[in-house]
């Protein structure tokens, strides 16, 4: 838009035009919007005007206007730019580049060049879901709130073509309207020529880059916010072009909301398929607001009241287990997979190392075990402040990112997976044992690096992935088996399972007392469509999202001395006593023991001080980490000893029924697996040290299964 003659305040008068209707009325709009610029003020300050002379001084050529500061000074002016912002946002940026001449003209002279300014906008009001924009919309000014899930590189939009006739060397320049809208070539030359000049021919007119105006445009595509999915329907997302200063502002992972013109484009597609009628809708964007970047970026900012709120809430006496009490209360006990749960939702210490390593301060938290023991549905009340899958429903590019290429532009661009999405909350991964093994490598590198690195159709980047992994999976048979080592039952190679700080081994354990209070927990659910009574104090899954956010943002504790004395102790303790459980079985255990479970008792002592706003943690803090550790990745550790019989018992007995069966059997022979069975129990041996021999023997390639495990040869020495 022209800005000639706006040298002064005076020359509005002078460039009004009384026979021309429309530029008379938008020579006033645009009068209107240099006094909203010039004369708002909030208290003694002119906001808008202090805004360009700050920005311009760092050459920041740009305005953000509040659509409330222009409502509350002319609301018939605010209703106007809702209606018709493709033609008053171009009045906006006159008025606004004439403001900064003004501003600028002391110290520049009157001959100084001011380059275009850019509006943007940002609104709260008008606000509407991806899934409800319609065609009552176009052409209108609409808010949307996502994830943008991709994001284009960078490309040179012409807004001025300078074009030139092939015949008489006529030069033309022709305006070009803003986001997705081209420019239609004049079929014939329009030049004043003599009676007997040669005519030019048809289609004269042909490019000239080099002298046309561009700025930077980008294609982002935005989805909608998981939480405002309706069940069973798929995300809807919506494509949209940012030019000059919104460019560049926003990655795959990051909620916005996001002001622009919902308006309309001819796709090459369907034009081909003769649907010359149709057009593809896109948000021409004006204006972006960064909620989170991907959910590390929670709400920084908080009102005195609420900081008043949750400092009362941090000194709630007894705080740790009240709060453990709100996580699911429809799901009875589990109370020490809660507890882990509401460590990991706080998540311990992010610290970076002054040769630039980062530690992560996610916690990671594997359910493994049978069936009906609830694990989903703790996943489930996760989910609202994370990102939820499931693994046989999971692609490696599905987790981590995927490379698509743009139809219309056949260009690659990122589209980030579900840890990307949730940068900074929990990935919920349902059935990961569901998953196939090169989907799960996948993440091997975003749960303890917390990056994930792309290397795909000339795309080379690095991700971030700063999230925790809440997993749930089943045994190898479907049920845990007491009678097997962990390595039989759990199908996880050693390399997944060490970066998990907590794993715990769910067993639907027979008991009839506790499964009469459980029968009756859930009779009470489904009768009377409510939990029982909850405790006094328990705190709400809002007050919950926002306390959170409140500690992840002011709080970063760090263990104290005694406390990190006692957690080395305890760790070289652990070590040994894992290193001679492995000695006396004779072989290693699934679940390894290693500075990564050192350093998750730090992070699980961290959050545990970090849920009470303390800076460090204390020997307290360290011992309940301790305990969490003991009763959940030990614990499984542990889990193939029989309860009465000690390591070094049921080794010797492995190696006496070895022994017996080596002298029994010759190479070659064969025996039936019950009969062999029954002979050593009758013998007093242990039935979990029979299954032991015989495994270990089967590995070492001595025996053979065969007959469908019913009979059993041996085959070596």
């Amino acid at each position: 838009m022209a800005s000639n003659g706006w040298d002064s305040e005076q020359t509005y008068v002078r460039s009004v035009h009384p026979g021309e209707n429309i530029a008379n009325n938008h020579l006033n709009i645009q009068q209107e919007l240099y006094d909203f610029i010039q004369n708002f003020r909030d208290g003694n300050l002119f906001i808008y005007r202090e805004q360009l002379k700050q920005n311009t001084s760092v050459r920041d050529y740009s305005m953000n206007v509040n659509l409330r500061d222009l409502a509350s000074f002319d609301d018939n002016l605010s209703q106007s730019l809702i209606d018709k912002p493709a033609e008053i946002l171009p009045l906006f940026e006159a008025a606004a580049r004439s403001s900064v001449q003004r501003i600028l003209l002391p110290t520049l002279g009157a001959n100084a060049s001011i380059p275009e300014i850019q509006v943007t906008i940002h609104s709260a009001a008008n606000a509407v879901n991806i899934r409800n924009l319609n065609s009552s919309y176009i052409s209108k000014l609409v808010t949307v709130s996502g994830i943008v899930i991709g994001a284009s590189t960078l490309a040179s939009k012409a807004t001025h073509v300078h074009i030139s006739c092939r015949g008489c060397r006529h030069v033309k320049v022709i305006p070009v309207a803003g986001g997705f809208s081209g420019v239609q070539l004049p079929r014939t030359c329009d030049a004043e020529k003599q009676p007997q000049a040669e005519k030019c021919p048809l289609d004269p007119y042909e490019i000239i880059p080099d002298k046309c105006h561009f700025v930077d445009q980008q294609t982002l595509k935005l989805q909608e916010a998981p939480d405002l999915i309706p069940v069973g329907e798929l995300p809807r997302h919506i494509v949209m072009s940012a030019d000059r200063n919104l460019t560049n502002k926003v990655f795959p992972g990051a909620r916005v909301t996001v002001t622009g013109i919902f308006t309309v484009y001819q796709n090459k597609n369907m034009a081909r398929n003769g649907a010359v009628a149709i057009r593809a809708p896109y948000l021409r964007v004006v204006g972006i607001q960064i909620d989170k970047t991907g959910n590390s970026g929670a709400k920084k900012v908080f009102t005195p009241e609420e900081e008043q709120e949750f400092i009362a809430l941090s000194r709630t006496p007894n705080l740790y287990q009240t709060f453990v009490n709100s996580i699911a209360p429809t799901i009875f006990g589990n109370m020490e997979i809660k507890r882990s749960i509401a460590c990991l939702l706080f998540g311990g210490s992010k610290k970076t190392l002054p040769d630039g390593m980062r530690l992560r301060g996610d916690i990671n938290v594997l359910l493994l075990g049978d069936p009906g023991t609830a694990k989903s549905q703790l996943l489930k009340f996760v989910a609202p402040i994370s990102v939820y899958t499931s693994g046989k429903g999971s692609s490696a590019a599905g987790l981590t990112a995927s490379v698509v290429r743009d139809p219309s532009s056949r260009e690659f661009y990122l589209e980030g997976g579900a840890m990307v999405l949730a940068d900074g909350g929990v990935v919920c991964i349902d059935e990961f044992d569901k998953m196939r093994d090169e989907d799960r490598v996948a993440i091997h590198e975003a749960m303890e690096q917390q990056t994930i690195s792309i290397a795909k159709a000339g795309i080379t980047t690095i991700l971030n992935a700063r999230s925790s992994v809440l997993a749930a999976a089943n045994p190898i048979f479907g049920r845990y088996d007491d009678t097997k080592a962990p390595g039989e039952n759990i199908d996880f190679q050693t390399t997944i399972l060490s970066r998990f700080d907590s794993i715990f081994i769910v067993k639907d354990d027979h008991n009839e007392a506790r499964d009469q209070i459980i029968a009756k927990h859930v009779l009470n659910i489904h009768a009377n469509g409510a939990t029982q009574d909850a405790n006094e104090g328990e705190i709400s899954l809002d007050m919950m999202r926002r306390y959170i956010n409140y500690c992840k943002a002011k709080c970063a504790p760090r263990l104290a001395p005694d406390a990190a004395e006692k957690l080395s102790s305890f760790f070289v303790s652990m070590r040994t006593h894992v290193y001679n459980m492995e000695r006396d079985s004779s072989e290693r255990s699934v679940i390894p023991i290693t500075v990564r479970q050192l350093e998750a008792i730090v992070r699980i002592s961290e959050s545990l001080a970090k849920m009470t706003l303390s800076p460090i943690a204390t020997i307290e803090h360290v011992e309940e980490a301790i305990r969490l550790f003991r009763v959940s990745t030990m614990d499984a550790v542990q889990s193939g000893q029989v309860e009465g019989v000690t390591r070094s018992e049921l080794t010797n007995e492995m190696r006496k029924i070895e022994q017996e069966i080596r002298r029994r059997l010759p190479i070659g022979s064969q025996v039936s697996v019950r009969a062999l069975k029954g002979d050593f129990s009758a013998q007093g041996y242990t039935t979990h040290a029979i299954d032991r021999a015989l495994l270990i023997m089967v590995r070492q390639e001595t025996l053979q299964f065969k007959s469908q495990r019913l009979v059993i040869q041996r085959i070596g020495a």
